[in-house]
């Protein structure tokens, strides 16, 4: 796991935030969970509210969908998630009332004996004053709380489904 953040011409941090998480959800289990745009998108991921999520356009490998949720304030994003690679799926930022576009996401998920194993990279470039605040807070403790909702997504995955 590591942290980085670089500073925007502003002086403010743009965070890079790396975490590994293995668990017993197979790898299919969990890329079907990262793109599935169906309604119970929000009561899987917890960092998205269902009054956020709007979804534009869906393919064969790419979708084109808004997020957010409610912290602080509201914060949303509209992504291109792209999983034409097997393994990978990367959410891209094209518009944000928080991150410049260009910010992302990138999963990288490959199967062990037990489960999987899924490496995130999370880069965020702030594009306004609530941006930069959040970067901060991610600069300061990111790392532990995008983990946390990962193995969040990842236990409720491994419950039995209604």
């Amino acid at each position: 796991m590591k942290m980085i953040a670089y500073l925007d011409d502003l002086g403010a941090p743009m965070p890079r935030v790396e975490f590994d998480v293995s668990s017993g959800v197979s790898p299919d289990r969990f890329l079907a969970a990262l793109t599935d745009f169906s309604p119970k998108r929000a009561e899987i991921w917890p960092n998205i509210d269902a009054q956020h999520l709007k979804i534009h356009e869906v393919g064969a490998n790419s979708a084109d969908v808004t997020e957010g949720s409610s912290i602080a304030g509201g914060v949303w994003e509209r992504n291109c998630y792209d999983w034409s690679t097997p393994g990978t799926v990367r959410v891209e930022t094209i518009e944000s009332n928080a991150w410049r576009p260009g910010s992302f996401w990138l999963y990288h998920v490959k199967p062990t004996d037990t489960g999987s194993h899924i490496h995130v990279t999370v880069d965020r470039r702030p594009a306004s004053f609530k941006g930069r605040l959040i970067a901060v807070v991610l600069v300061i403790g990111g790392r532990r709380v995008l983990r946390r909702a990962t193995e969040q997504v990842l236990q409720r995955l491994q419950q039995p489904a209604d």
